[in-house]
């Protein structure tokens, strides 16, 4: 203690010298006065030297006219009587005088020779606070910016987390270490440092980290990735080893860093070099991690959606050693985590959370607690006690579509346009067996789109067969089919559904090795990106009639379902009019009106991809500008991820 204060007060000693010199200097940079007598002063009067004076009481000050030969005026200083022979004789000489109070000279000259010196004393205590004040002050730049919360703040639990059970056991030991280190320890084991969680955005990554330390009741230190990087070369680094000495104090700990792509992406990467400061904050990051060791209880905790873009140097065994992937949730997953989502909400006896479940493939948890969210707005709105099953429908279709948009001024002509065109969709995933359900087939507005063919999977696939994608694209085209059958003209609208279709022939054809001619040969190159260290030209294994092969299938794929749609729409045109004319009317079709409408109508079996002929052609007589007119038509495979 006594230490520490001598300490501070030389510091302070230091403090003070520095500002009694900076003073000084300050000092003599003012005005210089040269002491004269009284005698003298009369003489320079006489002689017009002086050409300003000021009195104060029986002391003058003034100006000498004649500067001194470097260029700077003097000054001078004397002492003696005041009275009107003087005045009299400074006015003779039109020498400029006045007089200055002894009072207002005191205040007023104590701020001049004062004042700076207490403003720069007031400065140095500020900074010195600021010094002294950790990671608060304006001072701090390598001080971590992590958020700690104690077992007190960190209320979550595992049972808050829902939907990805094999994580959540993946995670277990993590949270039987802390508790119990012994355990592992005494048998020779090593927890894992390291613990990178990997999944798509709004899986919960994050969560599964807080519950990890809320199980173990131990502090968490949260910060993202983009905390690291400054504009000041170094605090990157400085903050990684401020970070990491907080985490020793507090252990056993959790430090979760999130978005650790921000970063720890690959050095040296990109054109003429690295990113000089992100690459030393990842060099620190590295060594902190190979410098505690395991029975420190410090467990190292990351998410990131981007793992290929990791620096290699990050995965290795000894930083993270393990990686958790952190998937969407399935079925039961998404219909736990509405369980959790309305744990706290009243429902009424209508919800049955096993259908929302069913009717959200490929929702994440995020997307889920959005949906429930905007269930319980729409009950608000309506002044319900409980949400409904049709609050519900009326969120996923929000989430899903997006908002109605009612108030949208469109011409007859473009709605009878997308309703056929929605009609199209729908009624060639309706009489196609193996496509996905048709769920509602609407012409309001939502989003981007005029108008929307939902269809919803039965069940959650993982993989794909190649029958079902040939199906996929002649439902895809069977819009601009329906357009062609009854306008005989072609629009803008079938743009997002030809580069679906067109994107999804390509990658049976080079990706997924489904063409007979092509043959099981992955043709596809992954681009690599040049900010990654990747080359920036492309490159390709095949030459040009392997190229000319692969076009002509694509194209056999996409005409051959084209024409299988313009085969049986023309087969069930009545049921195409009727639909339309359904759909103008009520703007909206379920599934029930659509069975309803078909009746006991058997479904159709599709062509292979050989051609079966050319549709008939015709010159696109639609001249009006049509790049607001997007119908479109969702399908699973909007949510299956490669």
């Amino acid at each position: 203690m006594n230490n520490s204060f001598l300490k501070n007060l030389f510091v302070w000693f230091i403090i003070f010298a520095s500002l009694m010199g900076a003073y000084q200097i300050i000092s003599e940079g003012k005005k210089q006065y040269s002491d004269l007598k009284y005698s003298e002063f009369l003489n320079v009067v006489e002689s017009d030297q002086v050409l300003q004076v000021e009195i104060k009481g029986n002391e003058i000050t003034g100006e000498f006219l004649i500067p001194s030969g470097d260029g700077k005026p003097e000054y001078f200083k004397t002492y003696g009587p005041v009275g009107e022979e003087l005045l009299g004789k400074l006015t003779a000489k039109k020498v400029n005088f006045n007089f200055i109070s002894d009072q207002e000279s005191g205040f007023l000259g104590f701020l001049v020779n004062w004042g700076p010196m207490i403003f720069l004393i007031m400065i140095m205590i500020f900074f010195f606070r600021q010094i002294q004040a950790g990671g608060k002050g304006a001072m701090s730049f390598g001080k971590s910016k992590a958020r700690m919360l104690n077992k007190e703040d960190n209320k979550k639990n595992f049972k808050d987390v829902a939907g990805i059970d094999e994580s959540k056991d993946e995670v277990q030991e993590i949270v039987d270490f802390l508790k119990n280190p012994k355990k592992f320890t005494n048998l020779g084991g090593r927890i894992p440092k390291g613990i990178l969680l990997v999944g798509s955005p709004g899986t919960g990554k994050t969560l599964l980290a807080k519950a990890i330390a809320g199980e173990a009741m131990v502090p968490f230190f949260i910060i993202s990735g983009s905390d690291f990087v400054e504009m000041f070369v170094g605090v990157g680094a400085s903050r990684v080893r401020d970070l990491f000495a907080q985490a020793k104090k507090n252990s056993p700990c959790i430090v979760f860093v999130d978005e650790l792509d921000a970063v720890g992406r690959h050095r040296g990467a990109g054109l003429g070099g690295g990113h000089d400061e992100r690459e030393q904050t990842l060099n620190q990051l590295l060594v902190e991690m190979d410098g505690f060791e395991s029975t420190e209880g410090i467990i190292v905790m990351a998410a990131t959606n981007r793992p290929d873009v990791l620096d290699p140097a990050l995965l290795r065994p000894g930083r993270f050693d393990r990686q958790v992937v952190v998937p969407r949730p399935d079925v039961k997953g998404r219909e736990e985590i509405l369980k959790v989502h309305t744990r706290n909400t009243p429902l009424s006896k209508d919800v049955d959370l096993k259908i929302v479940a069913r009717s959200t493939p490929g929702f994440s948890g995020a997307d889920i607690e959005n949906l429930v969210n905007e269930a319980a707005l729409k009950a608000a709105r309506s002044d319900n006690a409980s949400l409904t099953m049709d609050d519900f429908e009326f969120a996923k279709d929000k989430v899903i579509m997006g908002a109605e948009r009612k108030s949208m001024v469109i011409s007859d002509h473009e709605r009878k346009v997308t309703a056929y065109h929605e009609a199209g969709h729908a009624l060639v995933a309706k009489l196609t067996p193996g496509t996905d359900p048709v769920h509602k087939v609407t012409i309001i507005p939502r989003g981007m789109a005029l108008g929307l063919t939902q269809q919803l999977p039965a069940e959650d696939k993982y993989m794909l067969t190649r029958d079902y994608l040939l199906k996929t694209i002649a439902v895809l085209l069977a819009g601009r089919a329906a357009e062609e059958i009854i306008y005989n003209e072609r629009t803008t609208g079938a743009g997002n559904d030809l580069e679906r279709a067109t994107e999804m022939a390509r990658k049976m054809v080079t990706e997924w090795g489904m063409s007979e001619k092509v043959g099981p040969i992955r043709l596809a190159q992954k681009e690599g990106e040049v900010f990654l260290g990747k080359d920036m030209s492309s490159r390709t294994d095949y030459g040009e009639a392997t190229s000319l092969e692969v076009d002509s299938e694509i194209k056999q794929i996409l005409v051959a379902q084209y024409n299988y749609a313009i085969n049986l729409l023309k087969d069930n045109e009545k049921i195409l009019h009727d639909l339309a004319n359904l759909l103008l009317e009520t703007e909206s079709v379920d599934a029930k009106q659509l069975d309803e409408l078909l009746g006991n109508k058997n479904p159709s079996t599709p062509p292979d991809d050989t051609t079966s002929g050319t549709p008939s052609s015709s010159e696109n007589k639609n001249t009006n500008d049509w790049s607001s007119f997007n119908p479109g038509t969702t399908t699973a495979l909007e949510n299956i991820k490669e």
